[in-house]
């Protein structure tokens, strides 16, 4: 299992990678494939959506078929797959084909793994679990950055991804061989997702979820690149080291989020604050869009780093359900965080485009960002706290 796990990771890895290249790539795919930020925007908001709405069956299987097999086949057909259509697209449908594909293909990665630590591992341990599970997967928001843009300008885009194609195939299949389900549990229990959705401790929690996780995925796994870009005049190879600096704070947040419920006997506080200092940073963009590159570097690392709070939230809702929808009752709350990262990105787009002008694009991204996130909050402070 150990070395199934590690596996899992890898797969993680990956999906990370899958969320935020395409910052990085926006200079070369339009250039040979025509594709604008806005069209990027709706390969992005399609890669979250097809995620989040697998999300469903993906909580059925892993309670059903085990995370062994979901993780693999999807994995291969879809990450594998999708991977190798982005290699070979000429057109901004195959994009978004590709990233719709490849949305599927792993979306049951993490779930798998988080239902393996709430099957086979105490509830204290979990948020600590998640939390490295999720830092350890993020070093793919790093390989996406300056590596991206350097294998870009090296070898090509395209031959990158034949790669990357190649190593979701490996990793599927090393996850079928070497992943053990957790045993099934036992007695009579059922349950549904409308169980789930029955029980008001939950619906607190899932308006934050679905906007916490929207301003650093959707400005890392996309808008920085065109803001940067556009606004500062960087190049493809500048825009992957200033990429790089907030993916290292997203990294630095997992991880320093994983101990602070336990440090502060509190998860309903930690999050809070966390995406408060994350909402000002966004909204400092929003007010200071052109001031200065360094503060708006600055900045995004703020945000990444502060609004690192997924796997807590995670944490925070998971303790409300019961054993038997432990695989339903994550997927659910990862249908929300996902999702929410999706609907951003398809909004984002069509108001980018129809701004006056190419900063008040940016600004008006900000501002929903930022106030999508605040109006979060307050839901959020009807939460009951959980601590296991």
């Amino acid at each position: 299992m150990r070395a199934g796990l590690i596996l899992l990771c890898l797969a993680y890895v990956l999906s990370q990678f899958f969320r935020a290249f395409l910052a990085v790539l926006s200079g070369p795919l339009a250039q040979d494939v025509g594709a604008t930020p806005d069209d990027l925007a709706t390969a992005s908001g399609l890669m979250f959506v097809t995620f989040a709405a697998m999300q469903l069956p993906v909580g059925w299987a892993l309670d059903r078929v085990g995370p062994r097999r979901t993780a693999a086949v999807l994995l291969l057909l879809g990450g594998g797959g999708g991977a190798a259509l982005f290699a070979a697209a000429t057109s901004a449908l195959h994009i978004n084909l590709a990233m719709a594909l490849i949305g599927a293909g792993c979306s049951p990665v993490l779930m798998a793994s988080y239902y393996i630590f709430a099957r086979q591992f105490s509830p204290a341990r979990f948020a600590t679990l998640a939390a490295v599970m999720l830092g350890v997967g993020s070093f793919g928001n790093l390989v996406a950055s300056y590596p991206m843009a350097w294998a870009a300008e090296t070898i090509g885009w395209r031959a990158a991804l034949w790669g990357l194609a190649a190593v979701s195939v490996a990793a599927a299949l090393g996850i079928l061989a070497l992943v053990r389900d957790p045993e099934a549990v036992g007695g009579d229990a059922r349950g549904s997702l409308f169980d789930l959705l029955r029980m008001p401790a939950v619906w607190a929690i899932l308006p934050l979820m679905f906007v916490a996780y929207a301003p650093a995925a959707a400005l890392r796994g996309l808008w920085a690149g065109p803001y940067l870009r556009d606004v500062f005049g960087l190049e493809t190879g500048q825009v992957g080291q200033a990429t790089l600096v907030m993916g290292v704070a997203m990294i630095a947040g997992t991880f320093a989020y994983g101990p602070l419920d336990r440090i502060f006997n509190s998860r309903k506080w930690v999050i809070f604050t966390g995406n408060a200092i994350c909402a000002v940073a966004v909204l400092a963009l929003m007010l200071w869009p052109d001031r200065s590159l360094g503060l708006s570097i600055t900045l995004l690392a703020v945000i990444g780093l502060a609004g690192s709070t997924f796997p807590v939230l995670i944490a925070h809702g998971k303790a409300f359900f019961p054993a038997h929808l432990a695989g339903r009752g994550v997927t659910l709350l990862n249908l929300f965080g996902i999702g929410g990262v999706g609907v951003a990105q398809f909004a984002s787009g069509p108001l980018h485009a129809s701004a006056p002008s190419t900063l008040a694009g940016y600004t008006t991204i900000f501002a929903l960002f930022g106030f999508a996130l605040l109006a979060g909050l307050v839901t959020y402070l009807l939460s009951r706290d959980s601590m296991d």
